[in-house]
């Protein structure tokens, strides 16, 4: 007799929310669903349910924090493994590693030219601001 580990290994599909939780995309199962009914996730190019049945070799696009990624189903899990373990279930495409670079080169670049100042504007600055912009 197998133990129900054992048949899940056996098994050649497992939900997309267990597999996106498993791989540690996303904190909980709870919030893994609600990204793809959220529409933050595609499965082969195309929207679906937390139920649908993920398999080896499919391409899934989700969306993770302000990042996107693309990566390429490896293997299959129902459970939430260690970090180094779960990053073995998937590879990420090379075009999508490229694309996040450059994002986050364009954030940083960004912050430089426009800085946060470090308070928040007083009573006269926010009357100074105001006037600025209704002169414009």
């Amino acid at each position: 007799m197998t133990t129900p580990q054992a048949t899940s290994q056996l098994n050649d599909s497992v939900r997309l929310d267990k597999w996106l939780w498993a791989c540690r995309f996303y904190k909980t199962r709870a919030l893994a669903k609600s990204m793809i009914e959220g529409g933050k996730v595609h499965y082969n190019g195309q929207r679906c349910k937390a139920s649908r049945q993920v398999e080896i070799g499919a391409t899934i696009k989700l969306a993770q924090g302000v990042d996107e990624k693309v990566v390429e189903v490896l293997a299959l899990s129902e459970k939430r493994l260690a970090a180094p373990l779960a990053q073995a279930l998937y590879q990420e495409t090379a075009a999508s590693a490229e694309q996040r670079q450059a994002r986050a080169e364009l954030r940083k670049t960004n912050s430089l030219f426009a800085p946060h100042p470090d308070t928040k504007p007083d009573k006269k600055m926010r009357r100074q601001l105001l006037l600025l912009k209704s002169k414009q």
